[in-house]
């Protein structure tokens, strides 16, 4: 079994009576891009900045490639590190940016001069060598601190939130060209973000913190579709909860009993492993429930009527705001030829292999 690149062994940190981090083991496996995930204030930034060794863990263990690293200054870990800021020292021409971390390794000049020139071309800017930090875009600015991250070839690659100063389209574009470097090098990555969307197209593994706690690690696929409480499914995306209890279980079904739609048979593997009769709460993601025009075949889709009360246009999907009863439910649909209006009726309906199922606790 290949060992962990990075493995961190109950690592807390606090600062007086502030806990942090609370004590926490993650395995990050080598040549892996694993995003830590989590809102403001939730512990992601110092957890990394404890692998970087900007931060010394109040207890445990971190361990790269198998050595202990808790007493290795930052220069010794040979760790790449790029910043939301960036960075860049604006007296220096871009490839003396990209080049300082070698003059503290035993590299040659005409090494450090291939390494810098290979850096540039894998960011895709081989001709703006010559140039200063403020002669480039935000954009350029973010791969050049990338090549100087990667030019000292580093055993892990740290990320703290790089694009979150780009715009929208840039931002896309940028974590597009991130991932294809990172594929490309084979390089163990562990990228800190607060954007949902970004941890799911570029993550291998999501670790999900909040105050300070690992609350669910697991591919992308596995995180969305099966929260493992109503924190991960509220903070990925839009969910919709409801409180029911089991009114049976099954090897391969859990069916929960809803006051809103009535039964609703779970894959079993998507319900937490619930029994008969427990509180349980159905988890349904605002894509997967669909309007449609009531009276319509609903093709064995559980369903319920309500009142649009608002529309949010988002271009090519519209996030409904549909009331039934007590309830508010979020549906977000691609835009068709006939688009529901507030105050219209419609048919909600959801499939139940589109659902989750959490106890009633969580």
């Amino acid at each position: 079994m290949t060992e962990p690149a990075v493995q961190l062994d109950q690592i807390a940190k606090r600062f007086g009576p502030f806990t942090a981090v609370h004590p926490t083991s993650l395995d990050i496996p080598a040549g892996h891009f694993v995003t830590l995930l989590g809102p403001s204030g939730c512990g992601k930034t110092t957890t990394l900045r404890m692998i970087a060794g900007l931060l010394d863990p109040t207890e445990g263990e971190i361990r790269v490639k198998g050595n202990r690293v808790n007493e290795v200054p930052i220069h010794r870990r040979n760790l790449g590190l790029v910043f939301q800021n960036y960075a860049l020292f604006p007296h220096r021409t871009v490839e003396q940016n990209v080049a300082f971390g070698l003059k503290y390794r035993n590299v040659s000049k005409e090494e450090a001069k291939r390494r810098v020139a290979d850096a540039l071309s894998l960011v895709q800017l081989p001709e703006l060598g010559h140039r200063y930090p403020r002669e480039l875009s935000g954009g350029q600015q973010q791969r050049i601190a990338l090549a100087r991250a990667i030019v000292i070839e580093p055993d892990v690659l740290l990320l703290d939130e790089p694009l979150s100063a780009l715009d929208a389209n840039l931002r896309e574009d940028m974590r597009v060209e991130l991932k294809r470097i990172q594929d490309r090098l084979g390089i163990t990555t562990i990228f800190v973000t607060h954007d949902q969307s970004e941890a799911l197209a570029m993550s291998d593994q999501i670790v999900v913190m909040s105050a300070g706690r690992v609350e669910q690690v697991g591919p992308p696929e596995e995180v969305y579709n099966t929260p493992a409480n109503e924190f991960v499914a509220r903070f990925l995306g839009a969910s919709n909860i409801f409180e029911g209890r089991v009114a049976d279980a099954t090897v391969d079904v859990v069916a929960l009993d809803v006051p809103i739609f009535g039964v609703v048979p779970v894959p079993a593997e998507r319900a937490q492993g619930l029994s008969n009769g427990e509180p349980a709460k159905l988890v349904v993601r605002a894509e997967k429930l669909k309007l449609a025009r009531p009276g319509t075949d609903a093709d064995g889709a559980v369903s319920v009527d309500g009142v649009v009360e608002a529309v949010d246009y988002q271009g090519q999907v519209a996030r409904y705001f549909v009331r039934t009863g007590e309830s508010l439910l979020q549906a977000v649909n691609m835009i068709d030829d006939h688009p529901f209006a507030e105050g219209e009726t419609a048919s909600v309906r959801l499939r139940p292999r589109d659902c989750a199922a959490l106890p009633g606790n969580k």
